[in-house]
């Protein structure tokens, strides 16, 4: 027999059984004080629903902006038999497209919440990754053709054509934001990314708003934008809606955030090898609206870890005035979290994350998680709305003291009598857990349930491509990888 087990679970009472009793361990029981009555309040205003942005609908708006960028391209442009217009043409498109996609790129990580909500912090990176790079194909098509362009209209060579337009301030400018943008580009291929650290890639991706800062300038200047009053007031209009948004959301608003919320570091608890929940406290945590399945980029404000954003999801729900997260230790700034100390300050920034119960489409739902993965997945276990049977939770790991979470996780099962099971064993072992097959055999009409999958990049692709060959329609997997 290979060395891998598929366990059910028979569920025990736990510790901690919730993150309520997780705080009585760590606090002790309240004081008893005398209770006031309490005065007669109106009736609460449920809150409304939070506004959402689809996939769908982002490709759309993303789709009807380019079509308009192309639209006041032709309205302008007139045609031309002569190689050097031919080139010009060009250029101006490639140019107004790649102005856009800009603006495109800086909307995607503004962190606008009903964004951030609707789509997905990991789907809206994948999207940054994927359209970075049609803009410096733009960026480059576009020197290319206007540098051929002038080439042809003046009848001089290249490196003339070169040294003459880098005259204008303007185009210099334009060249000087091309290089900032070709520069982390090459900082985010693969190859290089995997060779600067996480602090430095942060710092060259700063360098993105002072390349479209000379970008908007060359784009003021050119013709296609500053001929028109309209077209210069409307392009105006979005840069500086875009510049508002990413100031406010990426630094009003976790200013805003630290000061109200207070929160602080209470307890440190030791999960597994390598692994540690983090007990914070602070005030009016309601407002923060986080749901299961979301995540916060923390920042922890001691010497080493004070300059560096966290992302963590919340692994159990808020819990009045407390949260927590689990962490585990796959690098530098990971390893500190371990030695935080109670009192230490922190400033949190969220929530992030489309892995709610907003994705549900079905009764049955099945929960697939991997190694650290568990931690969002175990929020929405206590929380998804569920008769008996309703709810499964599938948790892979390479074997049992790589479980995180264990004792909660039984204790949920046995309160809200769902199914758990742990699947155990190396990942290269004969038998695959996560095989189609596998997972339809502990999971009755698998093709019936919404699914949602975290963990790993490696399991999160392997699992979603098995869920697939099993039946599950692609609308149905809702799936997010956890890597930093």
């Amino acid at each position: 027999m290979p060395d891998v087990s598929t366990e059910a679970v028979e569920p025990e009472l736990p510790r901690y059984p919730a993150l309520s009793a997780y705080r009585r361990q760590t606090e002790g029981p309240a004081p008893t004080r005398p209770v006031p009555p309490r005065p007669r309040r109106a009736p609460r205003i449920r809150p409304a629903a939070p506004v959402r942005v689809t996939p769908a609908a982002l490709r759309t708006g993303i789709g009807l902006g380019a079509a308009a960028v192309s639209l006041l391209w032709a309205a302008q442009a007139g045609f031309s038999p002569r190689l050097d217009a031919l080139f010009a043409s060009g250029a101006h498109l490639t140019g107004l497209l790649a102005g856009y996609g800009i603006l495109v790129m800086l909307l995607l990580m503004a962190r606008v919440p009903a964004i951030e909500h609707g789509v997905g912090a990991d789907r809206l990176a994948r999207h940054h990754a994927r359209g970075g790079r049609h803009v410096l194909t733009l960026c480059a098509a576009h020197v290319v053709l206007a540098l051929l362009g002038y080439a042809a209209h003046t009848g001089t060579d290249l490196v003339t054509a070169v040294t003459e337009l880098l005259g204008y301030p303007g185009l210099a400018a334009a060249a000087a934001g091309t290089l900032l943008f070709v520069t982390v580009g090459v900082s985010s291929a693969r190859a290089v990314r995997r060779r600067v650290g996480h602090a430095t890639w942060r710092g060259l991706h700063l360098l993105t708003y002072l390349g479209a800062a000379l970008a908007f300038a060359h784009q003021l200047a050119g013709p296609d934008i500053a001929s028109n009053p309209l077209s210069l007031g409307l392009w105006s209009l979005l840069h500086a809606t875009v510049a508002v948004l990413l100031v406010w959301y990426r630094l009003v608003v976790p200013v805003r955030q630290a000061l109200r919320h207070a929160l602080r570091v209470v307890d440190i608890r030791a999960e597994g090898p390598g692994v540690v929940s983090v007990l914070m406290r602070g005030r009016d945590l309601g407002m923060l609206r986080a749901e299961p399945g979301q995540f916060f980029r923390w920042r922890f404000l001691t010497r080493r870890l004070w300059g560096t954003a966290l992302p963590f999801s919340l692994s159990a729900p808020v819990d009045g005035d407390h949260v927590r997260i689990t962490v585990q230790a796959v690098g530098r700034h990971t390893r500190r979290v371990r030695r935080l100390r109670p009192g230490v300050r922190v400033v949190a920034t969220g929530p992030f994350g489309a892995l709610t119960a907003h994705r549900r489409t079905r009764r049955k739902v099945l929960l697939l998680a991997g190694g650290v993965g568990i931690t969002p997945l175990r929020a929405l276990f206590e929380t998804l709305p569920g008769a008996p049977g309703d709810l499964t939770l599938l948790y892979r790991a390479s074997n049992a003291d790589r479980l995180i979470l264990r004792e909660e996780l039984e204790s949920i099962a046995h309160t809200r009598r769902a199914a758990l099971h742990y699947l155990l064993g190396p990942s290269d072992a004969a038998f695959d857990p996560l095989a189609p097959q596998a997972l339809r055999d502990l999971v009755p009409g698998l093709a019936d349930h919404d699914v949602y999958v975290c963990g790993p990049p490696g399991m999160t692709a392997a699992a979603t491509t098995a869920l697939a060959r099993a039946g599950v329609p692609a609308d149905r997997v809702h799936a997010e990888s956890f890597t930093y």
